[in-house]
């Protein structure tokens, strides 16, 4: 399992990484592997601002289907189209080219609600 520590975790298992007032969302290394393979990517709230926590989409693997949460919360800005084509980006490359939405961060303040690698490692 692998466990940046440039980024902060939810206990739903996303990801965020902060670049100055947007984020990075994604699932993660742990979230993917219990999926299984990635099959498709759902995101119909691009241009939508969401609350902390709320589902803005859902990813299915072979096996299940599971709602994506909200890490903080801001708009979505963008969806990594390139998911539409490969979904076991996911897989593969959890932290970087399987990254899922991108946001304009609303309220910085909310990563204290969120888990450090070591908090998130504990959570498992």
């Amino acid at each position: 399992m692998n466990f940046p520590e440039n980024i902060k975790y939810t206990r739903e298992h996303e990801w965020v990484r902060v670049e100055g007032d947007e984020a990075f969302v994604g699932i993660t290394d742990y979230a993917q592997s219990e999926l299984g393979e990635i099959v498709f990517v759902d995101v119909p709230t691009e241009g939508e601002a969401l609350a902390q926590g709320e589902v803005f989409g859902s990813i299915e693997a072979v096996k299940t289907v599971s709602d994506l949460n909200m890490p903080l919360s801001g708009e979505v800005l963008e969806i990594n189209a390139d998911l539409d084509a490969q979904p076991e980006l996911v897989n593969n490359d959890p932290y970087g080219k399987g990254w899922i939405i991108r946001i304009s961060v609303k309220d910085l303040a909310e990563m204290d609600n969120l888990l450090d690698a070591a908090g998130y490692q504990a959570l498992l």
